[in-house]
């Protein structure tokens, strides 16, 4: 399995249509196959930035949801809203020491 973190940066005055936005997003990802489970959170000490959490049977499985038209449709709809570019980064569950480490990519 692994873990998808997204971290966002939001507009002042744009948090209803960030969530709104989200929550559509994690209904539309609740059909995927590969989907375990998912949680939106937002920083307590720096409230711009909201962190989107997933949690997915494989990385294949994620990456045929990111790189799918529907989530492109949504996430052109999100970034109008941010300030800077979202952060995405895959980690893998550590079993055994010398565990191979998280991917990351800023977009």
């Amino acid at each position: 399995m692994v873990r998808v973190i997204i971290e966002r940066r939001c507009q002042p005055h744009r948090e209803i249509e960030l969530l709104s936005l989200l929550i559509q997003m994690r209904i539309k990802t609740m059909n995927r196959r590969g989907y375990v489970s998912g949680e939106t959170l937002r920083s307590v000490d720096d409230p711009p930035l909201w962190a989107v959490i997933s949690t997915w049977l494989d990385a294949d499985l994620w990456k045929v949801w990111e790189t799918s038209p529907e989530r492109q449709e949504m996430t052109s709809k999100i970034m109008p809203l941010l300030i800077g570019t979202e952060r995405v980064s895959v980690f893998r569950f550590v079993r055994q020491a010398g565990a191979e480490s998280a991917h990351t990519i800023d977009r």
